[in-house]
């Protein structure tokens, strides 16, 4: 993409209402604009990273043998009256009249909806276990919106729902999403670290959140170090055998958020070398809750002996949007954002550092097409802007990979590559350059 062709709006000022470095990076790069209290527009930039992050759950969801479809986002008020949740919700929810005057609503969750697809086609325990799942946008009225995409009102959430036999059946489901979850962050470059947690309004009597460690979390977290340092499984991993073994390497360490944590057994059970006490961002969160909307909104199948069985479920969730910014708050420094390659906008930098010069313009041309004949996404930086102008630009926006031409690094058939992650720089041949680039790119992308 050139970027003479591509909508990028930098802001010069970032607003006062910016508080958090993902809120003011992502105003100042022009990835969201603000369009109503916790509301964002999606700007190319910011959108290419959504659907980086995105296409990583999916497919670590359908690794999982979780199985994709799509709900609406207004659901019928008559569904969350049978579970009983439509009064006891709060505000947040966002309730609504149709012009027949039916009670509606945006939907924050989705549970009912889910229990009441389920229960309309299938009948007996041999359809069990079903995995299914979504990618959807949700409202939630929240009080004080703030932080940019990390608290707002709308967001993009994957959630995923089990529904098994009992509950020994259950706890498989809920063991294939917990490492699902763990393949899913470490392949866009995050650790997170699994910690018991209220299951709050979805229900249950199991909960784990995913917390990436940050300054600006919104809780506090306490936790072994030896967590962080844990290999997460790689993609040959079978989600079809014995998982519990995995989860209970992972859950074997101290770890919980503050509403969760013991403090006397904190520091009775984790030595003061191995004891961290932080600020976290919960990215995922999964929950185990049995019959809590299968027994109200009577979701039953025909068991082994014929009697109908209340089916067993849970819920998981992945705050897509959410992690736009929590990946931000990970990789960031005073100059901008530093995106890790799965979940980059693009790849490369590709800095002109003088339009209009032969040399310079040909040896663009040829990078360019020779990077996205390989599969390597560039943005072409071909403005006639200054070159401080355009490695700020860069530095802000956070590609990975910034290659610079010059017609003095071409005099001496050279080009500059910066790397964005640790500010590194050399000198490579033109010719070998894209070859390069290429087999960087290629081994950031390689499958956790």
């Amino acid at each position: 993409m050139r970027l003479s062709r591509f909508y990028l709006p930098l802001l010069k000022e970032t607003p006062a209402d910016a508080q958090i470095a993902s809120h003011r990076l992502m105003l100042r790069a022009g990835m969201i604009r603000q369009e109503g209290a916790g509301i964002y527009a999606w700007l190319p930039l910011g959108f290419r990273v959504l659907k980086k992050i995105e296409q990583i759950v999916r497919e670590e969801q359908n690794r999982a043998g979780a199985v994709e479809m799509l709900m609406p986002t207004i659901q019928q008020a008559d569904l969350w009256r049978e579970s009983g949740r439509y009064d006891a919700y709060g505000k947040e929810m966002l309730r609504i009249a149709d012009r027949g005057a039916r009670d509606m609503l945006f939907g924050p969750t989705n549970e009912e909806m889910i229990t009441e697809i389920f229960r309309a086609g299938v009948r007996s325990y041999k359809d069990l276990p079903k995995l299914l799942y979504h990618i959807q946008w949700k409202f939630r009225d929240e009080i004080r919106p703030r932080f940019g995409v990390m608290r707002g009102r709308e967001f993009l959430m994957k959630d995923t729902y089990s529904f098994d036999i009992d509950e020994e059946a259950a706890r498989r489901s809920y063991n294939k999403m917990f490492v699902a979850y763990l393949r899913t962050f470490a392949r866009m470059g995050l650790k997170s670290i699994p910690m018991r947690a209220e299951t709050g309004p979805i229900g249950g009597d199991l909960s784990h959140e995913f917390i990436v460690l940050a300054e600006t979390g919104e809780s506090e977290v306490f936790c072994d170090r030896r967590l962080i340092d844990m290999p997460v499984p790689d993609a040959g991993v079978d989600f079809d055998g014995n998982l519990q073994p995995i989860v209970d390497r992972f859950t074997a360490y101290y770890a919980a958020t503050d509403e969760m944590c013991d403090k006397t057994a904190f520091k009775k059970s984790v030595a003061d070398k191995d004891r961290i006490t932080a600020r976290g961002i919960e990215v995922g969160h999964i929950f185990f809750f049995g019959a809590k909307y299968s027994r109200p909104m009577n979701a039953v199948v025909a068991g082994p002996e014929g009697k109908d069985i209340h089916v067993q479920m849970g819920s998981y969730g992945v705050g897509v949007s959410r992690l736009a910014g929590a990946l931000i708050e990970a990789f960031h420094d005073d100059d901008g954002c530093k995106w890790p390659v799965p979940v980059a906008p693009f790849h490369v930098g590709l800095v002109n550092l003088k339009v209009g010069d032969d040399a310079a313009d040909g040896a663009c041309a040829k990078l360019y097409a020779d990077l996205a004949g390989a599969g390597v996404e560039v943005l072409y930086d071909d403005t006639a802007a200054r070159p401080g102008e355009k490695f700020a630009r860069m530095d802000l926006i956070g590609l990975p990979f910034q290659l610079i031409v010059g017609p003095r690094g071409l005099e001496n058939g050279v080009v500059e590559l910066k790397i964005r992650a640790d500010g590194s720089r050399k000198e490579l041949p033109l010719e070998a350059a894209a070859t390069a680039v290429q087999g960087d790119v290629e081994s950031a992308l390689m499958i956790v």
